[in-house]
């Protein structure tokens, strides 16, 4: 998304994190920002016009948004990544909350709620050695498709609602062009790690084994979405909001070959969230 609003050289482009000096893209002014530190907020809010919003996975995000929004000008547009709902959460669940911060903030906004991301296979902390070391693709599905969407569709919607009008005031549900069951996927990625690759149906105490707490009743909603079939609509949102069609499953593998085959190529962006 940073390289897509650098192409407009009228405007600034601040990037927020706990570590600037890990903010290395030209032409993004790094500043800090840490969601555990609200001395950073007001410095790296001042002075803007639109604000994207990285949900931050963790039990207290309604709240933390809710106060980076009190020092950020009124003025400021807000775009938030949240995720597809489909019909699942309570009103007062974790994910509606957090929007709802955002709605009822007193600024302009937009919701983006993307499926399951497809950087998970080429990603070290997923699912990529699994692939390929194993040729295993270990998932919960239920016998549902998923309509996996490439992150950067994602960023091309969330560049467009941070700089055009048109978008306030909207919820975006953003998707791939195709649903693919995991067997199919499993087929398109063997290909990509040039070996056998089958997917191997997990229960649901398998897929959240080790994890806990917050970060395991997160995970068992995401999974279940999906097991439910709530995860397999295709919306025509991205290509409506950019004039492009969102990449395909076997694009996505095209472009990114030689991190499918040399896994340690990758380095892990920091954000560890997966949809």
């Amino acid at each position: 998304m940073a390289e897509l609003l650098n192409e407009h050289p009228d405007v600034e482009v601040r990037g927020g994190s706990s570590d600037p000096s890990r903010v290395e893209l030209a032409g993004v002014y790094p500043v800090p920002f840490s969601w555990s530190d609200a001395m950073t907020w007001p410095a790296a809010v001042h002075g803007i016009d639109s604000l994207f919003i990285v949900r931050p996975d963790r039990p207290d995000a309604p709240e933390l948004i809710a106060e980076l929004l009190a020092v950020t000008s009124p003025h400021t547009h807000v775009v938030l990544l949240s995720e597809f709902d489909g019909g699942y959460f309570a009103e007062d669940d974790w994910a509606p909350r957090t929007e709802r911060v955002v709605r009822d903030g007193g600024r302009t906004w937009t919701v983006l709620r993307p499926g399951w991301f497809m950087q998970v296979f080429t990603d070290t902390r997923f699912m990529l050695g699994d692939l390929v070391e194993h040729g295993r693709l270990a998932f919960p599905s239920g016998g549902q498709p998923v309509s996996w969407i490439d992150t950067r569709d994602i960023a091309a919607v969330a560049a467009r609602a941070l700089l055009d009008t048109g978008h306030e005031g909207s919820t975006y549900e953003l998707t791939g062009p195709k649903a693919l069951t995991l067997p199919r996927t499993a087929e398109l990625l063997s290909a990509a790690v040039s070996r056998p690759v089958e997917h191997v149906e997990l229960s649901m105490e398998e897929a959240l084994a080790g994890s806990e707490g917050f970060a395991r009743r997160n995970d068992e909603g995401a999974f279940d979405r999906i097991r439910l079939g709530l995860a397999k609509g295709v919306t025509d949102t991205v290509e409506r909001v950019t004039g492009h069609p969102p990449r395909s499953m076997q694009e996505f593998i095209a472009d990114h070959q030689s991190l499918t085959q040399n896994p340690a190529k990758v380095t892990p962006s920091g954000d560890t969230d997966r949809r």
